[in-house]
């Protein structure tokens, strides 16, 4: 018998809305899945709290204007005890959710509705609910589910032997267990990885908590951790207080080490994220991570603390106690659509506290301006920019963290300033962009003399660059490019023989064009690219004036990325000036699968040598090396490159640098080999550094990662881990050997733990 609402049998199944509302929407009171406070690399929303998000609206079943729909075996009424029963493949819809059950009763002078039998109840997100029978009252703001089970978003899945929706905030499980991990009934694994089992679980919608009584927390079944009571937020929480996933380590320097999150939400749009690390050979080392959002931008203050005295690689302590400390802050705010402000905040009391406690994620960007690795930044800036134009100017201050580094000898810049203009129309066929730059260093002493004072300097730069594009009908393509630039320098404090003030201007103008003849075939399914290079630069012979100081242009190599640039220069302190021809090749073959390959090949020639230019790049001899550059990607998932400098004479290696990035079922990470016969920062290197995880089983495999210097024949760094992973838990054993020696920390070795739980906080979070 199958009833469907319509106007003419609103009266006859007037109890028909009743009951298939109350039990659908009443029903489905969902019981806490215990899910961790959100990791604190998660975003903030910004203030005041954006509007909820609006779930997606039912599938459409046909019933218009909030219709429901009934279809059982069969129907009763019984107008004694106006009692309605409904048995028989019960199956009712409402509001995009479906309930199916043995039998369906509504009492209509309590308004009660029981269903029973292999109850099931879908809803429009893709989560359901089981149970053996369920019970509401006729507010449907409580009700009794016997043998309830859920399955949640995200896979989580909950049992429990009876669920109680005391009121609309309060839901009390009995005898349950949660559970992210798949379960097998036939031919599987019955017992998840993980699991929590408690007598007690109860969720406090109000209070966006879930509480376990008498927790215990099982792997594989078999309980590892007994916990009189554990709260963890509730899966409607989009940030809540709680726990995150602990960090664990064993090392010489620290004894063993326990690193525990608390992340704690002061309100929407801010929280803060404190980490104690316990050590059992050195005192704790407290880390405070605070982060706010607002409406035009946001700020994150990281920063750690301990009262100890110095130590080495072994635990040995020396010198006395002290405070020691760092901070790593940025901020961002957009003034209007197209100014922005922001600054950076990064020091430590001493050069080795990041490297003592294995603190993580220091050495990125944060600003507008980064540094190299182990140099903190802190910077204040304004940026403006539009389609046509981009202006920035900041003030920079660097700590270097080096063995080798003297802070006195880092300059203070203040202001850096640079600025792009583009002509929006084309101007004789061509586009016109305008830059300037200009910076003040002031620097205490000099970097290479300590003892002796440092040269201050100022710099005002402003160059026009003009480049057109013209194509052929037999394809050749012709691209010619007139630049002018001039800078003006103010220098002081300058060593003798020269005076110790000066004013200094220059001026280069370039012109020329670049020239290729890109020939393309199809063959089957591959697309070839034959396109040979050339390019032409004239400009008057300009000798560098040694009373300018090189700050910029220091580090500098010549690959197939820069080779044809009109000035390969990497700053503005340096340039190129003289006639110069480079030509060259590139092949590149497409396949339709997605397979790729390409090389190029190319060499640069002057008129005259420029002994101003760094020798490393072997720019400054008439003619260059031969630039290599090649990459392949064979499959889906796997990137090989390589390249290459090449001596003009023998062919000799002067750089060499190869490397893979490998995504596939069985093998992930990156691996690079470095050589170089001189490299920028002097003397000759040969090295190589990997990581990856490679996967022998669908659940096992090893975590691998190394630094190798073959020059001194010593591995750098060495970790080798045992992992397991499945959808719901990954844990890492490894071994970690660090043979490097960095002021009083010497060579050390140490094993580290990390544990990732499905929907229970972020591995991904260091203190």
């Amino acid at each position: 018998m199958k009833f469907s609402h319509s106007a003419d049998a609103r009266a006859r199944s007037a109890w028909l809305a009743g009951a298939a509302a109350a039990v659908l929407a009443g029903a489905v009171a969902q019981p806490g899945a215990a899910a961790a406070a959100p990791s604190p690399e998660a975003s903030l929303p910004a203030t005041p709290p954006a509007p909820p998000v609006v779930a997606p609206p039912a599938p459409d079943d046909g019933l218009a204007g909030g219709g429901f729909y009934l279809e059982a075996d069969e129907l009763t009424q019984d107008n004694t005890t106006h009692r309605y029963t409904a048995t028989g493949n019960v199956e009712a819809r409402y509001n995009g959710r479906t309930l199916r059950a043995r039998s369906l009763e509504y009492d209509s002078n309590t308004g009660v509705v029981t269903a029973r039998g292999d109850v099931q109840i879908l809803n429009p997100d893709g989560t359901a609910e089981f149970s053996d029978a369920v019970t509401l009252d006729k507010d449907m703001s409580a009700g009794v589910a016997l043998g309830f089970s859920t399955r949640l978003q995200g896979g989580v899945k909950i049992a429990a032997a009876s669920a109680t929706r005391h009121s609309e905030d309060v839901t009390e499980l009995r005898d349950a267990i949660y559970t992210p991990c798949a379960v097998c009934a036939d031919g599987g694994r019955k017992e998840p990885t993980w699991s929590i089992r408690a007598s007690q679980v109860v969720e406090d919608k109000k209070r966006q908590l879930v509480t376990y009584h008498h927790a215990v927390v099982q792997v594989l079944g078999v309980g590892v951790l007994y916990l009189p009571v554990l709260w963890t937020a509730d899966p409607s929480a989009e940030r809540k207080s709680g726990f995150l996933t602990p960090y664990a380590t064993y090392s010489q320097k620290r004894g063993v080490s326990y690193a525990q999150s608390w992340y704690q939400v002061i309100s929407p749009s801010q929280d803060i994220t404190i980490t104690p690390q316990i050590n059992t050979t050195v005192n704790p080392f407290l880390t405070v991570d605070w982060r706010r959002r607002f409406y035009s931008g946001s700020v994150d203050v990281r920063a750690g603390y301990t009262y100890e005295r110095d130590f080495d690689s072994h635990g040995n302590k020396f010198g006395s106690l002290t405070s020691r400390s760092y901070i790593l802050a940025k901020g961002a705010f957009d003034i209007d659509q197209h100014w922005r402000w922001g600054f950076t905040a990064e020091r430590a009391s001493e050069p080795l506290i990041f490297d003592k406690y294995d603190v993580s994620n220091v050495f990125v960007e944060r600003g507008l301006y980064a540094a190299d690795d182990r140099r903190l930044v802190s910077q204040l800036y304004v940026t403006r920019q539009d389609p046509l134009s981009y202006f920035s100017a900041a003030a920079i201050s660097v700590q270097g963290l080096r063995q080798d580094d003297i802070n006195s000898t880092f300059p203070l810049i203040a202001p850096v300033i640079e600025a792009r203009w583009e002509l929006p129309q084309a101007l004789l066929g061509g586009r016109l962009r305008v830059d300037g730059s200009a910076v003040v260093l002031d620097r205490n002493r000099s970097p290479t003399d300590p003892l002796q004072e440092g040269v201050d300097s100022r710099r005002a730069t402003v160059q026009a660059n003009w480049r057109g594009a013209f194509t052929f009908a037999n394809g050749l393509r012709v691209e010619p490019f007139l630049q002018a630039r001039a800078d003006v320098y103010s220098v002081a404090n300058l060593p003798a023989p020269y005076a110790s003030t000066a004013t200094i201007g220059r001026g280069l103008v370039t012109g020329g064009a670049d020239i290729s003849y890109p020939l393309i075939k199809q063959a089957g399914d591959v697309t070839w690219i034959l396109e040979p290079l050339a390019q032409i630069a004239l400009s008057p012979n300009n000798k560098l004036d040694p009373r300018i100081p090189n700050e910029d242009s220091q580090v500098w190599e010549l690959d197939e990325t820069n080779l044809f640039q009109v000035n390969r220069s990497p700053g503005y302190d340096l340039y190129e000036s003289g006639q110069r021809f480079t030509v060259g090749g590139r092949a590149t073959a497409f396949w339709t699968n997605g397979r790729s390959a390409s090389v190029m090949l190319g060499r640069s020639f002057r008129a005259n040598s420029d002994p101003a230019l760094p020798a490393n790049t072997s720019l400054d001899t008439q003619s260059s090396d031969y630039v290599l550059g090649a990459e392949v990607t064979p499959v889906r998932g796997v990137h090989l490159f390589s390249r290459w400098r090449l001596g003009a004479d023998n062919g000799a290696i002067h750089r060499l640098e190869a490397g893979g990035d490998f995504t596939t079922t069985r093998v992930s990470g990156y691996i690079r080999y470095l050589e170089e016969v001189q490299a920028p920062t002097g003397g000759a290197f040969k090295g190589l550094d990997f990581r990856g995880d490679l996967w022998a089983t669908k659940h096992w495999g090893l975590s691998l990662y190394g630094i190798r210097n073959f020059d001194t024949d010593q591995w750098l760094r060495r970790d080798i881990g045992v992992v397991y992973r499945d959808d719901c838990v990954r844990v890492e054993v490894i071994y970690r050997s660090d043979e490097t020696t960095n002021g009083t920390l010497g060579p050390s070795k140490s094993v580290v733990l990390r544990l990732t739980l499905a929907t229970l906080g972020n591995s991904g979070y260091r203190p």
